[in-house]
């Protein structure tokens, strides 16, 4: 293996846990947020997180640049790997595939997800107290919400899954015993994340959301 590849596979590891993972779990806490409190809770963890000082920078250096190495590198992997469950249809092959699998799948989901949030609110078109209502108007479409959901366990699954590879590429995890623990608790969290995800997903689809979506609308409207 040369030198400039293992370090590149070594930082592409590394950024998949840290610090994107750290990003995913926050991102998945302050969704929930929406689930256990409601409206007014999910508008106080936004309001949190971009009330922090020097948010701009810290998204760009510690988010953005590390997904977009980790995403387009990660496209490379799959690309290039070679799949062998059809041959060989052991627990950690079907795994590996689906490592492959969900990371395409996530990237494009999370790239497409940044465009209808972050995006549209540094353009201007909506703002980070209309966020909650913002993605009501998105995941009350039928086909959104399906594409929502895929785009959420697939990111669980990712992260879940790339946590155990991280674990055994980096030397924490080295022999059958501790690799057979770490996945099951691995496999655990992803369980914990997608279910979080999903029941946010069905907290923005409510009425609270849906009555400020319209309220919104209404003084546009009247604005205009």
């Amino acid at each position: 293996m040369k030198r400039g590849y293992f370090y590149s596979r070594k930082l592409h590891s590394l950024l998949g846990v840290i610090p994107l993972g750290f990003f995913l779990i926050t991102h998945m806490i302050s969704n929930y947020s929406a689930y256990e409190g409601g409206r007014e809770s999910f508008q106080d963890k936004v309001a949190l997180i971009n009330g922090l000082p020097l948010v701009f920078f810290m998204e760009m250096f510690f988010i953005w640049l590390p997904l977009l190495y980790h995403g387009v590198y990660g496209l490379y992997i799959a690309y290039t790997a070679r799949n062998n469950v059809g041959n060989y249809n052991y627990g950690r092959n079907v795994a590996f595939l689906m490592q492959r699998i969900t990371g395409v799948i996530t990237f494009i989901f999370v790239t497409w997800h940044v465009y209808e949030t972050r995006v549209q609110v540094a353009l201007g078109n909506i703002t980070h107290e209309e966020l909650g209502s913002h993605m009501n108007s998105i995941v009350t479409q039928p086909m959104m919400f399906i594409i929502y959901l895929i785009g959420v366990v697939a990111a669980s699954y990712h992260f879940a899954n790339g946590m155990w590879a991280f674990l055994v590429s980096w030397g924490i995890t080295v022999g059958p015993r501790s690799q057979a623990i770490s996945a099951k608790i691995c496999m655990g969290l992803f369980v914990l994340m997608s279910t979080l995800f999903v029941l946010a997903l069905f907290a923005f689809r409510g009425k609270e959301f849906e009555a400020s979506a319209a309220a919104i609308h209404s003084l546009v409207t009247i604005i205009g």
